[in-house]
């Protein structure tokens, strides 16, 4: 009998990720990513960022053919597909289900004018407590720009989606989206637990353009003959997961419930926690969207802080102050000499634009206390990376506001979690267990769409193969070091950002 197996895409701003995992052993079988380089983005005035969806349909179907290749897997050994996405994008489709412009997507700033007039018009307290957050430059506010600069094209639309909606609809032939996807857009009314038509309303949408809402987890589509014959796969195959990227890399973790928190630090860094009363931070310095497994009768919103200044710090460092050709490991063992709090040395790790947590606001990178008859590179190459994990803190300290007890940190083994600095600093200061695992975000689609197929019974039975690669307990000898450093470090932003 031969095996059987899930299949997992992530559709990311620089390449489209396919895995397939084995359904008897919970196992990677292969992946593969196209382009090999970083796919383009389009920008034809500053601000702006734009992709072509046709190019994500092409190469998810390299990366299909080239794991079904390695694997010699058939498109009938695949018994269902789910899909991880960039967030917050915008696909508009006609009524022959053509894409009528370029995806403008998530890091497209064009649109935050229209939000943050729909913000002061509607009301502060209408939108916070109604969507969780300011329409800010979210999906509905960049289908607002369309409709204001290209009407032609707005009257046009049949339907607006998200981009792991246009993918679900390329391998199925039917437009449809999640409540989750809704959320992200600034769509969920989490009050009267539908649409939200009040923003719909304000922004002269019609309704008609929302696609068909279907669970996070359920058959939302089979494969139709047109796709099973371009990509190889069988027609009448479940299409039954999508969820965004953060909230899938969180279900790649196997966080589920209230107080779980999942984390990644690349370029940027973003924690990521689930929360089981609606909340909302007043200051919008965290977003809150429906996680995967909300639903109208439970309530389980994903709580995200994003840092912008993380791992582009820690490669700034590299190229710059480091010794030539060092590697991030041999700055690692460089910084074993200096002390926690880096000698009084402190950097502010915010020199990739305007930061959330902070207001928005554009403080800068900057670095304090540099004595130069006692500091080196290995003070300044610590007091990077102890930046990185206190703006992580000081974000987790709004979450903790918001009613979220965070005990412990779910990661992946990648990026700064490769620093042992890095870890011990989060623990330390955090006072949370750190625990690393083997995945990524197209597995963990591919076992989203077990769970919705009916192949696993729930998330544990699903992540029950997880690899839990290491566990870092917060060392208590040494927190009132951690937290002091940490004061200090707060001390000196919170005084640039009053200034």
């Amino acid at each position: 009998m031969s095996k059987q197996y899930l299949l997992g895409l992530d559709i990311g701003s620089s390449s489209v990720k396919a895995s397939l995992v084995d359904i008897d052993n919970g196992l990677c079988a292969a992946s593969a990513f196209y382009p090999e380089k970083e796919a383009p983005i389009m920008a034809k005035k500053i601000g702006w960022a734009e992709q072509d969806p046709q190019m994500w349909w092409d190469n998810a179907k390299l990366s299909i053919k080239k794991i079904m290749s390695d694997a010699n897997v058939k498109g009938s050994d695949i018994k269902a597909v789910g899909i991880s996405y960039q967030m917050h994008g915008l696909v508009c489709v006609d009524k022959e289900q053509q894409v009528l412009r370029l995806s403008i997507i998530w890091c497209d700033s064009r649109a935050v004018p229209y939000g943050d007039k729909a913000f002061n018009e509607i009301g502060s307290e209408q939108c916070l407590s109604h969507l969780l957050n300011s329409p800010g430059n979210f999906t509905a506010a960049k289908l607002a720009w369309v409709k204001e600069n290209e009407p032609q094209t707005f009257e046009r639309i049949d339907k607006f989606m998200l981009p792991g909606d246009y993918i679900a609809m390329r391998l199925t032939g039917v437009a449809n989206t999640t409540i989750s996807g809704l959320s992200e857009g600034m769509l969920w009314d989490f009050k009267t637990k539908k649409p939200a038509d009040f923003l719909l309303d304000y922004y002269g949408f019609d309704s008609n353009m929302v696609p068909d809402i279907v669970p996070t987890f359920s058959i939302q589509g089979e494969i139709n003959a047109v796709a099973a014959a371009e990509l190889g796969l069988a027609e009448g195959t479940p299409v039954s997961y999508r969820a965004g990227d953060q909230p899938n890399n969180a279900l790649s973790l196997n966080v589920f419930n209230p107080g779980e928190i999942a984390s990644t630090a690349g370029t940027s860094g973003v924690v990521y926690g689930v929360l089981g009363d609606i909340n909302y931070d007043k200051k919008s310095r965290v977003n809150t969207f429906a996680h995967v497994n909300y639903s109208k009768d439970l309530d389980r919103l994903g709580v995200l802080l994003c840092i912008n200044g993380t791992g582009i710090l820690n490669a700034w460092v590299r190229r710059n102050i480091a010794p030539e050709g060092i590697s991030y490991a041999e700055m690692n063992e460089m910084t074993d000499s200096v002390p926690i709090g880096s000698d009084g040395v402190t950097i502010i790790p915010f020199g990739n634009g305007a930061e959330r947590v902070l207001e928005n606001r554009e403080v800068g990178c900057s670095v304090n206390g540099i004595n130069f008859n006692k500091h080196g590179k290995a003070h300044l190459m610590r007091a990077a990376q102890e930046g990185i994990v206190f703006s992580f803190c000081y974000g987790m300290e709004i979450m903790q506001q918001m009613g979220m007890d965070i005990r412990k940190i779910h990661a992946g083994k990648a990026n700064m979690f490769l620093s042992k600095l890095f870890r011990d600093t989060l623990a330390g200061v955090s006072g949370a267990t750190i625990e690393l695992y083997e995945t990524d975000g197209s597995i963990g689609a591919a076992k989203g769409a077990g769970i919705g197929c009916g192949i696993y019974k729930n998330n544990d039975e699903a992540f029950a193969t997880l690899n839990k690669l290491a566990v870092i307990e917060p060392d208590e000898h040494l927190r009132s070091e951690y937290l002091e450093a940490y004061s200090k470090w707060k001390c000196r932003l919170e005084s640039m950002v009053k200034n």
